[in-house]
């Protein structure tokens, strides 16, 4: 590991909006903000630039950027610190154990922005709008809380209007190329350094706004799913 990192893992431990790994902090994140405000997470936060952007336009509600990389989250936690972000804060952990970490329907909405979108076909339980993440997602979200998706992978945008489509999924928002919309609201003019590399090479950004049904249907829809899927890709 550089030496650049050793000093922001270390100087991670004195952060104050940083959580890392925390036991027991399920249904008492209100300690952590001393509000009661409802909470929105950014998953695989990265450098947590939604997280902080959101928290500057919504000083009455409280943001968590998600993610195991403390490298990257230094940077969101250091910006937030620096401009007295009360309401920002960041959980260093896995993604697939998030549901851990939160009380049921302790989240409103849930921004996933810009993912690895984990295009060879081994590798799809790891999208983070897979089924598999969902399930994780309802044990935390309150009913008819909102799942937010931003990507320029075309593949990822496909595979999760498909996964909204079979598992019932209710979609308030597509948009198949969000900068050409007429007009955005604040929270969609956010860019992540990821959005700005333009790593699917596309020019595009995908948008997608669901919620989840009362019940997602189990591993039976999933087998259905996985042929769906491998039968295009022999296609």
């Amino acid at each position: 590991m550089g030496q650049k990192k050793l000093v922001r893992f270390e100087e991670l431990k004195s952060f104050s909006n940083v959580l890392q790994f925390p036991e027991g902090i399920n249904g008492k994140w209100d300690t952590v903000f001393n509000n009661t405000h409802g909470i929105t997470l950014e998953l695989a936060c990265g450098k947590g630039e939604y997280a902080v952007g959101l928290g500057l336009l919504y000083p009455q509600r409280n943001f968590i950027g998600v993610d195991l990389k403390g490298n990257r989250i230094w940077v969101g936690a250091k910006k937030a610190l620096q401009n007295n972000l009360t309401n920002v804060a960041f959980l260093r952990t896995q993604i697939d154990q998030v549901n851990e970490y939160f009380a049921p329907g302790e989240v409103q909405e849930i921004w996933i922005t810009f993912p690895d979108p984990q295009l060879r076909w081994s590798k799809v339980k790891k999208r983070l709008t897979h089924p598999k993440f969902l399930r994780l997602y309802q044990q935390i979200l309150a009913p008819g809380g909102r799942i937010h998706l931003k990507t320029d992978s075309p593949e990822l945008y496909q595979f999760t209007k498909l996964v909204i489509d079979m598992y019932g999924c209710t979609t308030h928002t597509d948009y198949s190329n969000l900068y050409q919309q007429p007009s955005l609201t604040e929270d969609l003019k956010i860019q992540t350094h990821y959005e700005s590399l333009d790593i699917a090479g596309s020019n595009r950004i995908h948008y997608l706004s669901f919620s989840l049904p009362a019940i997602l249907p189990g591993k039976e829809k999933d087998e259905e799913l996985k042929q769906i899927l491998k039968d295009a890709t022999v296609g």
